[in-house]
């Protein structure tokens, strides 16, 4: 069954190269990245997106919306439906209900259809790339890349899923003390039911699909409530699902203000299981979702230290990139960098050289430094330096924005009474600690409330197990700068960082539970070779 499903995959793939994607009911894309056939049925005539349930794109009875500013140019870009809490209503008793039927398709039929949503996306990419553009002010071509990342994570899920979902075990009584062979237990995965997806709004694509493809080829049901930055691009992604032919009712998408229908989504009674990715909403959505399964992940201060043995050509390569990609604004982004003494002005200087070579400017140019999200976030990047400033922190360039976008900063001499030693800025901006010891880089390193990753650069691989291990972080790179992928790799977080695991076998794990069918025997019975 296996090679079947690679082979239509491979199938796919040869005739997409060869131009001829009408052959899967695929339509090309406009050269501008506009709206085009394929995607027509998502928006009104206006040019308000609609919310998916039940197979079909609805405009809210609310006769509400919620705007989608363009964090470069501030205005209004797009315009989204605000749902009501009885259309969520609607939603999850839908969802339930198809959720019934999708527990008795084949894993074979799941990985199927994924595989399928899989090619329509890489067939249909530019107006998803474009949204990603103009909501979050995504880089062209990382928006281009998040979208056929995304594709390669949905196929690698389908293809895992036929693995691991489709092992059980079996039990045997007599492997405890005292007990004859009169039991046999056959242990099984089932699905959990509906499953709450709330991707955040800097990979509001890569982020819902690591989590709608394992809870739909786990068996489950999806409920995706995306960022309101970043909608119109989950939006898009969605309607891959819908051409797919998945089933009416499995795969659901709502939009809307989180004050209205957040809590109403979260604490639902037909939720069976909630995955998460943001900040500190979700630490009050672990409050308040009683008995139900969480998968959450909520930010980080990755600390990313820098021994004197280490190679620092390679530490500054990595620090710039590590802490300025997509402006600073990644979960795994470098928030703080700890130097020993002996190489902290090799480092700052170097490290300054290469900040100044960034470019900075719009999404559309390609540019490596954009405007970041929204006004509130830079208003908050800002108090961080001003605080820092005001406390003795070096600033190596003159802090300068423009609206949104905020030129990259690196800050020296930070020390541990500044709001910078502690708190994640997702932004452009680089805290510089000098340490005298790996033992106090450690220190300040286990001292925060986050433990997403962090990472070490030296050139003693003994030292870097010590340091590994005593690093309290869920992942820990060595000679590279903290990353979330390849997205088969485990990702999750300590203390306040997140709950459970993350990474396409751990989700598709997390998003099941286990059933025991006993076999009660009359007398025991041995198996003979």
């Amino acid at each position: 069954m296996l090679s079947r499903i690679g082979g239509i995959l491979r199938s796919e793939r040869s005739l997409l190269k060869r131009g001829i994607s009408a052959s899967l009911g695929i339509m090309s894309n406009t050269s501008n990245g506009t709206m085009n056939q394929f995607y027509e049925e998502i928006a009104t005539p206006e040019g308000v997106y609609k919310y998916y349930v039940q197979g079909e794109w609805k405009e809210s009875a609310s006769g509400k919306t919620v705007g989608i500013g363009n964090p470069t140019t501030q205005a209004t870009d797009f315009n989204v439906q605000a749902c009501s809490q009885s259309e969520v209503d609607e939603v999850f008793h839908l969802a339930k209900a198809a959720q019934k039927l999708w527990a008795k398709t084949p894993l074979w039929k799941r990985a199927e259809m994924l595989k399928t949503a899989a090619a329509l996306m890489r067939a249909n990419p530019a107006p998803m790339a474009d949204a990603l553009i103009k909501e979050i002010a995504k880089p062209a071509k990382d928006s281009m890349t998040e979208v056929v990342r995304s594709a390669d994570l949905i196929d690698y899920t389908a293809e895992e899923g036929v693995r691991v979902l489709g092992e059980g075990k079996l039990l045997a009584s007599d492997s405890f003390p005292g007990q004859e062979r009169t039991k046999l237990c056959m242990e099984s995965k089932v699905p959990l039911g509906v499953v709450l997806c709330i991707p955040p709004f800097n990979y509001p694509v890569n982020l819902a699909v690591s989590k709608i493809a394992p809870a739909l080829m786990a068996g489950n049901s999806v409920v995706l409530k995306p960022p309101t930055q970043g909608s119109v691009a989950a939006i898009h992604m969605v309607h891959c699902f819908h051409k797919a032919g998945f089933p009416a009712g499995l795969i659901n998408l709502t939009t809307g203000r989180g004050s209205e229908i957040g809590d109403y989504l979260t604490m639902h009674p037909l939720c069976n299981c909630i995955s998460f990715t943001g900040g500190d909403t979700g630490i009050e959505i672990s409050k308040k979702a009683g008995m139900v399964p969480l998968q959450m992940e909520l930010g980080g201060k990755d600390a990313c230290i820098v021994c004197e043995d280490g190679d620092i050509d390679l530490a500054v390569k990595n620090i710039i990139k590590g802490g300025f990609s997509y402006s600073g604004q990644r979960c795994t982004a470098v928030k703080i960098v700890l130097v020993e003494e002996s190489v902290a002005d090799e480092v700052v200087e170097k490290v300054v050289a290469g900040v100044k070579g960034l470019t900075v400017g719009k999404p559309e140019d390609d540019c490596f430094i954009t405007p970041v999200v929204s006004k509130s976030s830079a208003d908050f990047i800002e108090s961080l330096v001003v605080d820092a400033k005001s406390k003795g922190g070096k600033l190596h360039a003159e802090y300068r924005r423009e609206g949104n976008l905020i030129w990259p900063l690196v800050i020296d001499g930070v020390t541990k009474d500044m709001k910078l030693a502690w708190e994640e800025p997702f932004g452009p901006v680089l805290p510089i600690m000098r340490v005298k010891s790996v033992e106090e880089a450690i220190e300040h390193c286990n001292a925060n409330v986050f433990g997403l990753q962090g990472c070490v650069f030296t050139r003693d691989v003994n030292k870097a197990v010590y340091i590994s291990d005593a690093m309290e972080t869920g992942t820990v790179q060595v000679n590279s700068a903290p990353a979330r992928g390849p997205d088969h790799f485990p990702f999750q977080g300590f203390r306040n960082s997140g709950i459970g695991s993350q990474g396409i076998k751990n989700s598709l794990e997390m998003m099941t539970k286990v059933k025991s069918t006993v076999i009660n025997l009359p007398k025991p019975s041995y198996t003979m070779g």
